[in-house]
């Protein structure tokens, strides 16, 4: 009583495309699929951006002694 079947959810778009008349429903579905796109192509923007934190990060030297205190390599 309260769920549609496949031939009322029919029904109800054969009603809504001639309200609404098939240039504009396709103008509707056109803007959807810009927008679409328009969202893939921002989030494809937002993964090329580098971090630059991770550029300029330096590398860590080697230590100097081990866990024992013995000395590793020469200080400068």
């Amino acid at each position: 009583m309260g769920s549609f079947s496949l031939v009322h959810w029919l029904v109800f778009g054969i009603v809504a495309i001639l309200l609404l008349g098939g240039g504009r429903f396709s103008n509707m579905m056109g803007d959807v699929a810009k927008g679409i796109k328009q969202f893939k192509k921002g989030m494809a923007e937002e993964d090329d951006k580098v971090d630059p934190a991770r550029i300029d990060a330096k590398k860590v030297p080697d230590p100097a002694f081990d866990r024992d205190g013995e000395k590793l390599r020469e200080e400068r």
